[in-house]
Protein backbone atom coordinates (compact mmCIF):
# COMPACT_ATOMS: atom_id res chain seq x y z
CA UNK A 1 0.00 0.00 0.00
CA UNK A 2 2.94 2.57 0.69
CA UNK A 3 4.31 1.85 -2.80
CA UNK A 4 0.94 3.43 -4.39
CA UNK A 5 0.63 5.93 -2.42
CA UNK A 6 4.63 6.80 -3.13
CA UNK A 7 3.33 6.66 -7.22
CA UNK A 8 0.49 8.49 -6.83
CA UNK A 9 2.26 10.73 -4.87
CA UNK A 10 5.14 11.04 -7.50
CA UNK A 11 2.47 11.15 -10.14
CA UNK A 12 0.75 14.13 -8.93
CA UNK A 13 3.67 16.37 -8.09
CA UNK A 14 5.09 15.53 -11.59
CA UNK A 15 1.51 16.72 -12.96
CA UNK A 16 1.58 19.61 -11.08
CA UNK A 17 4.99 20.38 -11.93
CA UNK A 18 4.64 20.15 -15.92
CA UNK A 19 1.26 22.37 -15.46
CA UNK A 20 3.27 25.28 -13.69
CA UNK A 21 6.45 25.05 -16.41
CA UNK A 22 4.45 24.54 -19.65
CA UNK A 23 3.81 28.20 -20.47
CA UNK A 24 8.07 28.22 -20.02
CA UNK A 25 8.65 25.81 -22.14
CA UNK A 26 6.48 27.09 -24.81
CA UNK A 27 8.38 30.78 -24.83
CA UNK A 28 11.23 28.43 -24.88
CA UNK A 29 10.54 26.83 -27.89
CA UNK A 30 9.44 30.36 -29.51
CA UNK A 31 13.01 31.90 -28.72
CA UNK A 32 15.08 28.76 -29.60
CA UNK A 33 13.16 27.97 -32.53
CA UNK A 34 10.86 30.10 -34.38
CA UNK A 35 10.49 28.58 -37.48
CA UNK A 36 9.38 25.10 -36.21
CA UNK A 37 7.23 26.75 -33.52
CA UNK A 38 5.65 28.71 -36.36
CA UNK A 39 5.05 25.42 -38.44
CA UNK A 40 4.02 23.40 -35.64
CA UNK A 41 1.51 25.47 -33.70
CA UNK A 42 0.97 29.01 -35.64
CA UNK A 43 -3.03 28.78 -36.34
CA UNK A 44 -2.40 31.44 -39.48
CA UNK A 45 -0.10 29.68 -41.32
CA UNK A 46 -2.31 30.02 -44.74
CA UNK A 47 -2.92 33.84 -43.59
CA UNK A 48 1.11 35.44 -43.61
CA UNK A 49 -0.22 38.73 -44.28
CA UNK A 50 -1.07 38.81 -40.61
CA UNK A 51 2.55 38.37 -39.62
CA UNK A 52 1.91 36.64 -36.17
CA UNK A 53 4.90 34.42 -36.79
CA UNK A 54 3.52 32.21 -33.67
CA UNK A 55 2.42 34.99 -31.55
CA UNK A 56 -1.04 34.04 -31.61
CA UNK A 57 -0.20 30.56 -29.77
CA UNK A 58 1.90 32.69 -27.41
CA UNK A 59 -1.18 35.09 -26.52
CA UNK A 60 -3.39 31.91 -26.46
CA UNK A 61 -1.04 30.23 -23.90
CA UNK A 62 -0.76 33.69 -22.06
CA UNK A 63 -4.29 33.88 -21.33
CA UNK A 64 -4.52 30.46 -20.09
CA UNK A 65 -2.23 30.98 -17.37
CA UNK A 66 -3.65 34.27 -16.66
CA UNK A 67 -7.51 32.62 -16.02
CA UNK A 68 -5.84 29.67 -14.04
CA UNK A 69 -4.27 32.38 -11.42
CA UNK A 70 -7.98 34.48 -11.06
CA UNK A 71 -8.98 34.17 -8.15
CA UNK A 72 -11.00 36.20 -6.00
CA UNK A 73 -9.65 38.77 -3.70
CA UNK A 74 -11.71 37.60 -0.77
CA UNK A 75 -12.66 34.54 0.55
CA UNK A 76 -13.36 35.11 4.07
CA UNK A 77 -15.80 37.96 4.19
CA UNK A 78 -15.17 39.75 7.60
CA UNK A 79 -18.21 41.76 8.24
CA UNK A 80 -18.92 37.97 9.59
CA UNK A 81 -16.04 36.98 11.13
CA UNK A 82 -16.37 36.85 14.97
CA UNK A 83 -13.01 36.68 17.19
CA UNK A 84 -13.53 35.56 21.09
CA UNK A 85 -10.93 36.03 23.76
CA UNK A 86 -9.70 33.86 26.04
CA UNK A 87 -8.50 34.71 29.53
CA UNK A 88 -5.17 34.15 30.18
CA UNK A 89 -4.11 31.39 32.76
CA UNK A 90 -1.56 32.44 35.29
CA UNK A 91 1.29 29.83 34.44
CA UNK A 92 4.95 30.63 35.44
CA UNK A 93 7.02 30.89 32.41
CA UNK A 94 9.88 29.29 34.76
CA UNK A 95 10.59 26.70 37.35
CA UNK A 96 13.24 27.10 40.42
CA UNK A 97 14.85 23.89 39.70
CA UNK A 98 18.04 23.27 41.76
CA UNK A 99 20.56 20.84 40.58
CA UNK A 100 23.24 18.59 42.99
CA UNK A 101 27.25 18.89 41.44
CA UNK A 102 28.01 15.18 41.45
CA UNK A 103 31.20 14.58 42.75
CA UNK A 104 33.94 13.29 39.90
CA UNK A 105 35.03 10.26 42.67
CA UNK A 106 32.34 6.91 42.40
CA UNK A 107 32.19 6.95 46.17
CA UNK A 108 29.10 8.13 47.89
CA UNK A 109 29.03 8.82 51.12
CA UNK A 110 25.09 9.40 50.68
CA UNK A 111 25.46 12.53 53.21
CA UNK A 112 24.69 16.22 51.18
CA UNK A 113 25.41 19.60 53.21
CA UNK A 114 22.12 21.70 52.86
CA UNK A 115 22.79 25.35 53.33
CA UNK A 116 19.71 27.11 54.89
CA UNK A 117 20.11 30.75 55.02
CA UNK A 118 17.50 31.37 58.55
CA UNK A 119 19.51 30.49 61.60
CA UNK A 120 17.06 28.21 64.04
CA UNK A 121 18.32 28.31 67.34
CA UNK A 122 16.31 26.41 69.79
CA UNK A 123 14.74 27.43 72.54
CA UNK A 124 16.82 28.92 75.82
CA UNK A 125 15.68 27.11 79.10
Amino acid sequence: MKIGYYILSIFLAALIFSNSIRASLTYTYYELDPVGFIEALCENKDKPELACNGKCHLKKVAESQDSNKKTPESIVDFKELFLFTNPKEETPLFYRISYKKQSPNPYQNLYSYINVMDCFHPPRA
